[in-house]
């Protein structure tokens, strides 16, 4: 199977995308399609065997539309500013359309509407015998108008003969019925002027619909020059990303700098960073200190301290200092790159519920145009005029708006997701999005998630009270030991400046500890079974040293010759917003369960700590999955939040996979959002995100049916003869183009999301 991406023009509405969705979706060979209405792209997942992109270009094509091969987005964000820049193509052609539309359509209404209102015309403007003249100035008006936006009768009446018309059609038939009409208007009107037959040029010269066809035009093309100016804010967040990149970075080659441009950097390199700069690659740091801002990529506002040995990212900027940085990952490896990618799937993917705006804009063209028709049948049978019943007709195709339809989930997908990037979480499709508002049972793995991952020194218990003294000999011996319990009580020193002495004889006793002599003196430091091999009573330490693993933490004993100096105890340190992070999912009505393949005893004390009372523990890695199982059969939409390797397996069966960003690449991989920030908070935060995702399209879908069920019978005129209430084609054209930017703007709305 091949992932490729393609650009389609010429769609104007949801009705076309829904259409290129259903005949690409027909190819032999093609496993699923997303076609994206905003930014008129469609991604596509097929068998290369069965199917090429020739094929599917060609289906595209002969549908109507224009389909172009874009291949895979490209990571560098090649692709990316190829979208943008059309765009801004798209929304410099409406402006010019528009400017052009209202430097000829306003001078046309203030014609077409002087009489009726007494405002200054010239006199050649006045009178029956200047009935010509007056309609005739009025035509010359509308040309430029049809000229400029003369898309909506191409594309409209292209897809109309083609079976599968859309917005464009609707446009086409109203602007066009009315333009035909005014035509016909004329000719009359010569007739009668010829022939001497006032009332023929009396009636035809009131009734003239060039002004309405005139601003149907404009005022669709205001409301899509509004949409794609607010549509532009919706990708700024991905735009923003890519400008992220620095376009140059300094190398140092042969023992000397030389700026050369990112594209030119490989693996290995060594780049100077110096301050103000921004790292061009993901490397390890190999000389200097600093403070570095990864605030674009994480949203964490607080510098990261720097030193040797510390990985930087992309896109994070060096605030002080100057560092060298051994590229390891470069180009469309970056986690840059992989941010952009993934924002990028998901803004072009498909929420489930965008299923039913599909299905409605499948039929909803040919039934407006239907409606419209029998529309004017029924005046005309009801005694009502051909130009009543055809401005009637009119506005009920113009009113009908399926571009809201269209808008109301790719809009507030879009925002939603690059709101997301711009605070640190990356939902990788439009469907975990959605499916992310339906979580009622959060599950946390403990060592590395809702733990600091590493063992840390918890407690020092020194038998005389001089803890400085019994660190002093714990260190020094654990020093020269390489497991992770030696390094926490050497962190601690470290911490707390306490200088290492020298120390000889050194032995590892397997199973039970480590032994040397430190300033002539044996001293150990190890687990019972070592004070039991020297025959030492542990006396008032046992009873502490249980107690202590009661709480889930690890005690070594340290002796001073055949003396007990006391005891130091190491856990894994529960995260400093575990806690809170859990109260706040359980203000959201989330229930939190621990799932840890650890002993009970530490399970239950990092439960206890941080408020969670459904704890299961001991279980192996393969069976982690199977717990998610049980919940899941039990009825309740599951999150899975975990960071390592083991977790991979349940992070994939979950209904919502979470990945703490300080995971591993395999647990990434597995989830459907992951967390750049190690700030547990945000799992709350993801989760509110898509609770307000999901309510703005159902705002969305909600506007743009109630719009169409109150605003096509309105325009048909089922009110008229109770209320008198008549919809003209102008305003129902200007009411159109309003519920499209009101979408629009709704959807930006999210822009404001806030975490707390």
């Amino acid at each position: 199977m091949v992932k490729n991406k393609f650009e389609v023009t010429g769609m104007s509405c949801s009705a076309c995308s829904a259409h290129v969705d259903k005949i690409v979706s027909e190819l032999p060979g093609v496993k699923s399609v997303s076609v994206n209405l905003l930014k008129k792209t469609m991604t596509v997942v097929y068998d290369e065997s069965l199917s090429d992109v020739t094929a599917i270009e060609n289906t595209v094509n002969n549908a109507g539309f224009k389909a172009a091969f874009m291949g895979m987005t490209k990571l560098e964000g090649g692709k990316a500013r190829a979208e943008g820049d059309s765009a801004k193509s798209e929304f410099s052609a409406l402006k010019f359309r528009l400017i052009v539309s209202a430097i000829f359509g306003l001078p046309l209404f203030y014609l077409s509407m002087g009489h009726m209102y007494g405002w200054p015309l010239l006199e050649a403007f006045h009178g029956l015998p200047n009935s010509l003249i007056f309609v005739f100035t009025q035509f010359i008006l509308l040309l430029p108008i049809i000229f400029v936006n003369f898309s909506f009768f191409e594309n409209g009446l292209k897809s109309l003969f083609k079976g599968v018309p859309n917005m464009d059609s609707l446009i086409a038939i109203g602007s066009g019925a009315a333009t035909l009409y005014g035509i016909y208007a004329i000719y009359k009107i010569g007739y009668g002027l010829g022939h001497g037959d006032t009332d023929v040029v009396k009636a035809f010269s009131m009734d003239i619909y060039f002004e309405s066809a005139g601003m149907i035009l404009l005022l669709i093309t205001f409301g899509k020059f509004l949409e794609a100016r607010a549509k532009g804010k919706t990708s700024e967040a991905i735009s923003h990303l890519i400008n992220l990149a620095p376009k140059t970075a300094t190398v140092i080659r042969e023992g000397k700098e030389e700026v050369i441009g990112v594209d030119s950097i490989i693996v290995g390199d060594i780049l100077a960073i110096k301050a103000g700069d921004t790292v061009a690659v993901d490397g390890v740091v190999v000389e200097g200190a600093s403070s570095v801002d990864e605030s674009a990529l994480t949203g964490e506002s607080i510098p990261a301290e720097k030193v040797v040995g510390n990985r930087v990212l992309s896109a994070s900027i060096n605030k002080s200092g100057y560092i060298k940085v051994r590229a390891e990952k470069v180009g469309a490896d970056t986690t840059l790159a992989n941010i952009i990618r993934l924002v990028d799937e998901a803004t072009a993917s498909k929420a489930p519920i965008a299923k039913l705006a599909d299905k409605v804009s499948g039929v909803f063209v040919p039934a407006v145009i239907v409606i419209a028709a029998l529309t004017v049948l029924g005046w005309l049978i009801a005694g009502q005029s051909f130009e009543f019943a055809l401005s009637m007709g009119i506005a009920v195709l113009v009113i009908s708006c399926p571009c809201a339809l269209g808008l109301a989930t790719p809009t507030a997908i879009m925002v939603g997701t690059g709101k997301g990037a711009s605070l640190g979480m990356l939902v990788k499709s439009a469907e975990a999005l959605e499916t992310a508002h339906k979580v009622d049972v959060a599950v946390f793995d403990k060592t590395g998630t809702l733990t600091v991952g590493h063992p840390v020194v918890t407690d020092i218990i020194a038998l005389d009270g001089d803890s400085e003294r019994l660190m002093r000999i714990a260190a020094s011996l654990e020093k020269l030991s390489g497991h992770p319990l030696s390094e926490a009580i050497t962190r601690a020193a470290e911490k707390e400046n306490i200088k290492c002495a020298p120390v000889s004889d050194f032995e590892i006793i397997p199973g039970a500890g480590i032994s040397g002599t430190i300033n002539g003196v044996a001293c150990t430091g190890g687990n019972s079974r070592m004070l039991e091999q020297k025959n030492i009573d542990a006396g008032k330490f046992k009873k502490i040293a249980d107690d202590l693993a009661a709480k889930g933490r690890t005690t070594l004993y340290f002796t001073e010759g055949d003396r007990l100096i006391g005891v130091i105890a190491a856990a894994d340190e529960v995260k400093p917003t575990a806690a809170g992070a859990v109260e706040k999912l359980r203000k959201l009505g989330v229930e939190v369960v621990l799932l840890t393949g650890d002993n009970s005893a530490a399970a239950a004390s990092v439960g206890r700590e941080v408020g969670i009372t459904r704890i299961i523990s001991e279980v192996l890695p393969q069976n982690k999955e199977e717990e998610i199982r049980k919940l899941q059969l039990a009825g309740k939409c599951v999150a899975m939040v975990g960071d390592g390797i083991n977790d991979a397996p349940a992070l994939a069966a979950a209904d919502v996979g979470i990945a703490i960003g300080a995971g591993t690449d395999i647990a990434i991989e597995s989830a459907d959002i992951v967390l750049m920030r190690d700030d547990l908070f945000d799992v709350a935060g993801v989760l509110k995100l898509s609770r307000a995702v999901i309510k703005n399209i159902k705002q969305n879908l909600f506007w743009a049916f109630f719009y169409n069920i109150i605003g096509i019978p309105l325009a048909a005129g089922l009110f008229y003869v109770s209320f008198g209430l008549k919809l003209s084609p102008m305003f129902a054209a200007f009411a159109m183009s309003l519920s499209s930017v009101f979408v629009v703007s709704n959807a930006l709305r999210l822009r404001r999301f806030k975490i707390v």
